[in-house]
């Protein structure tokens, strides 16, 4: 395997969520095994063409603003992969790929007809479906465009990444994809990647949202309802009530924030809380670090990187028993897990571990083990395995 070409609709400095991190980490440990790895992505409005970054070919488009408009930014997808298609023909002018690897729907187009053109193998990684995403509601539009999408790649490619079991299952169910087509590679994290402690920082930030001898809830990600924020602010009161110097920290922004902000009003939470709303990278990984226990409580989730950047902070964490979370976060030990969407459930896993600091001690040492499970080096063997078998098979020469 000498050059591969990864295509992807974020990388940073430009990060959307969790994608553009698990593709740079990915393509930088490949790079680390001898691979030369291009990435074609995009860069905004007013792009840097093509530069390197940790050992990375990096080749950006220049695309406006997306809309936030679900529906128009569906036709804006299909412009961005004409312009990534128009890139890549070029690119495949000046290099010869081995291989085309794409990350979800949204490259699904430009990728296809590439590696048709290049003549190589494709693979995609299916991070997460618009299926599991809204439970199941995907007959109307756009949802009904982005499954269909989401089939078709996943029929189309060479071979399809997933990254826990849980999401191996549904791409076999929902989109009838034989399940030797389908490879299990988790995501990873890197400790080193994570901001370093500066005790006197971390203190000033903690006074913010709560006093020395208060504990600090935090609940982090996009606000999206198939994150279940909502049943964590329901489990609130029982928490406090139980726990009465406790407060909660919501970070983050997404298209539930409105509603879950009027939910902690209703609930009588404002007061005990704080909704901190978008945040950088940089700040938001402190914010494990001055809190006290970090809640999961996903409805659909195909990993749970949350729950591994908890561990690798030094947070205990405890998560949904849903999805990837239960492939991730443990029963007990390094994380604590409750059932998923029972509030009442989630307040009990609070109320233990916020009042047992022999527990909370205990979580935290066993999830600093616990994470060398998700090793990138390792990630990256496991995928260029995987590029291995599938060109081998394309060319069995």
């Amino acid at each position: 395997m000498n050059r591969i070409l990864i295509v992807s609709w974020e990388y940073p400095p430009l990060i959307e969520g969790g994608l553009a991190r698990h593709v740079r980490k990915l393509s930088e440990a490949l790079v680390g095994l001898g691979v030369e790895v291009h990435v074609l992505t995009r860069g905004g409005e007013q792009a840097t063409i093509e530069e390197q970054m940790g050992g990375v070919q990096i080749h950006r488009i220049v695309e406006p603003e997306r809309p936030t408009d679900l529906a128009q930014f569906v036709t804006w997808v299909e412009r961005m992969n004409s312009d990534m298609l128009a890139a890549g023909v070029d690119l495949g002018d000046r290099y010869d790929f081995d291989l085309v690897h794409g990350h979800d729907w949204l490259v699904a187009s430009a990728c296809d007809h590439l590696a048709r053109r290049y003549g190589t193998p494709l693979v995609t990684t299916i991070h997460a479906t618009e299926f599991g995403r809204h439970q199941g509601w995907v007959e109307k539009h756009p949802q009904a465009h982005i499954h269909g999408v989401e089939k078709w790649i996943s029929n189309r490619s060479d071979r399809v990444i997933a990254c826990s079991l849980f999401m191996k299952e549904q791409i076999g169910e929902i989109f009838a994809v034989e399940a030797e087509k389908v490879t299990v590679i988790p995501n990873g994290i890197d400790p080193d990647d994570l901001p370093p402690e500066d005790p006197a920082a971390l203190a000033a930030m903690r006074s913010e949202f709560a006093e020395p001898d208060q504990n600090l809830v935090l609940l982090i990600g996009r606000l999206v309802y198939e994150k279940g924020f909502q049943l964590a602010l329901e489990a609130m009161p029982e928490v406090i009530s139980k726990v009465p110097n406790t407060r909660f920290l919501v970070a983050g922004s997404g298209t539930h924030e409105a509603e879950l902000h009027k939910q902690a009003e209703e609930l009588g939470l404002m007061d005990h809380g704080t909704f901190l709303g978008w945040i950088g990278d940089d700040v938001l990984h402190l914010l494990y670090r001055i809190a006290d226990l970090t809640v999961v409580p996903s409805i659909y989730e195909p990993f749970g990187l949350v729950a591994l950047e908890a561990m690798a902070s030094e947070c205990p964490c405890i998560a949904a028993d849903t999805g990837g979370l239960k492939e991730v976060v443990p029963v007990e030990g390094a994380g604590l897990r409750f059932r998923a969407s029972d509030p009442e459930h989630l307040a009990e896993a609070a109320i233990q571990v916020l009042s047992d600091e022999n527990l909370s001690r205990q979580m935290v040492e066993e999830g600093l083990s616990h994470i060398r499970l998700f090793d990138w080096t390792d990630v990256a063997r496991q995928t260029l395995a995987l590029y291995g078998e599938v060109t081998a098979v394309a060319d069995p020469s």
